[in-house]
């Protein structure tokens, strides 16, 4: 009996043998196959927003807000669990930066320049990125002095690390320092090309009055960017390059673009403010300063907005964004921030003169720029101080000194200023100019301008004098 039993059994064994080895083969078959087909590469996983704003604050582009802020979450977790990581805390201290200058938010300042002289209190010797990170950081806070010390020291420690150069270009413009500027970006598009460095040559090429050499380059940095983000940043220069000359139109669709590439360009929707009140869009233009002051509460965004709402005819909507800039300039002091000269401005026109006389002559001795020497020679004529006012507007509008870089708002306070003293030529020329560059550099001032000219008259027929000072 249990003969017979065996027999089946042992029959059915060998049955599902068979089909156990015929199922190995064919699966060994099928793996050869697999083998022998092609296989398709395998795409590297994107990395996290993380990585990405630490490639690029490494690498000296922008980073989106939402990688910065995961970056220094990450950041300040090594910092804590490894407190002698040098290399954490200066990448902490270099997000920190760029947050704060993102954000307008000049408390990120203090936490910056901490984490970066952490990073130097574990390293102090040949921490170029820490060192870097200070450049950005007084750059940021307009101390560009410090910049230019911090961006030099950065060079000596590796001159071919190109991204010191362009913070020490940015200080040098800050400076009014054209010429060593030009040297830097020499030495930088020696060492290096891209995006960041065609972005870098627009700035000098912007300063020094060559606007087409400016508009190529960033036309061909936004071409080039890789990430959305930083075509972005190139896209809003653009924008306010294009507004500069005269073409709101152009303006907005680079602003436009700009904040379709990146929701959180606050600079490019302030800008979308400024064309669309050119275009006489005022209601747009208005819903479009509130939301770039809503991501980034700007101080030259206020005032803006302050004078828009002032040139429709309301007082009291002009007086709390003037409010409003006042606060935020005492909160950027705190963050150890210098808004000296946009609230120099706002004290020239909407509030006390002398005071912004005071300021802006303390600015000048910090910064003897054209854009300074403007702010200061035009509160100095609301000032009563017509005289003194003009020498400083020679000065804003002085190619040789790097004026004369054709700007409208320029051209306009010294037009205003020569027809107080009396010169009706050079006002006239200069008031003309102003509305040539720029027939909409402000919903305030640019009326006035057209006023000044119809007061001033159509010039003299030839050979009937005309006073003037014959500086011009």
């Amino acid at each position: 009996m249990e003969n017979q039993q065996e027999g089946p059994v042992r029959a059915s064994s060998v049955r599902r043998g068979r089909v156990l080895i015929a199922s190995v083969a064919g699966c060994a078959v099928l793996g050869g196959v697999l083998v022998l087909l092609p296989r398709e590469p395998a795409e590297p996983p994107a990395p996290s927003p993380g990585a990405s704003a630490s490639a690029a604050v490494g690498s000296g582009v922008p980073a989106t807000l939402p990688g910065l802020a995961e970056l220094i979450g990450e950041r300040e977790k090594a910092v804590r669990d490894r407190p002698g990581d040098a290399a954490s805390w200066a990448v902490l201290g270099a997000a920190y930066v760029e947050r704060g200058r993102r954000l307008a938010d000049p408390a990120y300042y203090p936490r910056a320049e901490r984490a970066l002289h952490a990073s130097l209190k574990v390293r102090p010797q040949r921490n170029t990125r820490a060192v870097a990170g200070l450049a950005a950081l007084a750059n940021a806070r307009r101390d560009f002095r410090a910049g230019r010390r911090w961006g030099e020291a950065a060079r000596k420690l590796e001159p071919r690390r190109w991204t010191t150069y362009p913070l020490l270009i940015d200080a040098h413009i800050g400076l009014g320092e054209y010429r060593a500027a030009q040297r830097t970006l020499d030495r930088l598009t020696e060492l290096r090309s891209g995006p960041a460095v065609l972005a870098a040559a627009a700035a000098v090429y912007r300063d020094r009055g060559r606007l087409e050499d400016a508009a190529a380059s960033l036309a061909d940095a936004a071409a080039g960017a890789r990430a959305p983000v930083e075509r972005a940043a190139y896209l809003e220069h653009a924008g306010r390059l294009a507004f500069e000359r005269g073409d709101p139109a152009v303006a907005l669709r680079h602003f436009r673009e700009a904040v379709r590439l990146d929701p959180d360009q606050r600079a490019a929707r302030a800008g979308q403010g400024r064309a669309l009140a050119a275009l006489g869009r005022t209601a747009q233009a208005l819903k479009a300063y509130r939301s770039a002051l809503a991501g980034q509460p700007c101080p030259r965004y206020a005032l803006e907005l302050g004078e828009l709402y002032e040139s429709l005819g309301m007082p009291a909507a002009a007086r709390a964004q003037y409010g409003a800039l006042r606060e935020r300039v005492r909160g950027a002091a705190a963050g150890g921030a210098d808004e000296g000269l946009v609230l120099g401005r706002l004290e020239a026109d909407h509030g006390d003169p002398a005071a912004a006389v005071r300021r802006l002559r303390a600015e000048w001795r910090r910064r003897p720029t054209p854009e300074t020497a403007d702010a200061l020679g035009w509160a100095l004529y609301r000032a009563g101080k017509q005289a003194q006012a003009l020498r400083f507007a020679l000065r804003a509008t002085a190619p040789e000194r790097g004026g004369g870089l054709g700007d409208a708002v320029y051209m306009y306070h010294r037009g205003m200023i020569e027809q107080e003293l009396n010169r009706p030529g050079a006002a006239r020329r200069h008031l003309t100019e102003a509305l040539r560059i720029n027939p909409h550099f402000s919903p305030l001032h640019a009326p006035t301008a057209r006023r000044a000219l119809d007061t001033l008259g159509e010039p003299p027929d030839e050979g009937v004098p005309d006073m003037d000072d014959g500086a011009g």
